[in-house]
C-alpha cells in the first residue's frame, strides 16, 4: 500500500486576522487632520467637536489640535437615559 488512508479532516485550524481595534489617540495628545482616534464596531464612542465618522465606524480628526474624551448624557428612543463617551477635537 503506497497511499495513505483515512487521515480525516480537521474542522478548527482556521484563524482570522486581527482587526487592531481600539483607540489610537489619548486624552490630552496632539493630532493632524485625518488622523484616526478610534477604530471601533458599531459605535460605543461617538463623534463629537470636529470628529468625523468613516463607513466601518471609525472616528478621525477633522482639523489639526487636542483630543478630548468627555461623557455625555443622553435620552434613548424608550426614555432611558444613558452614560455614552465622546471625543473631541478642540
Amino acid at each position: 500500500m503506497a497511499h495513505t488512508k483515512a487521515g480525516g479532516s480537521a474542522k478548527n485550524l482556521r484563524d482570522s486576522n486581527p482587526k487592531y481595534l481600539g483607540v489610537k489617540r489619548a486624552d490630552g495628545q496632539k493630532v493632524a487632520t485625518g488622523e484616526i482616534l478610534v477604530r471601533q464596531r458599531g459605535t460605543p464612542i461617538m463623534a463629537g467637536k470636529n470628529v468625523g465618522t468613516g463607513k466601518d465606524h471609525t472616528l478621525f480628526a477633522r482639523i489639526e489640535g487636542i483630543v478630548r474624551f468627555r461623557a455625555k448624557r443622553k435620552t434613548n428612543y424608550d426614555g432611558r437615559t444613558v452614560t455614552r463617551r465622546v471625543v473631541d477635537v478642540l
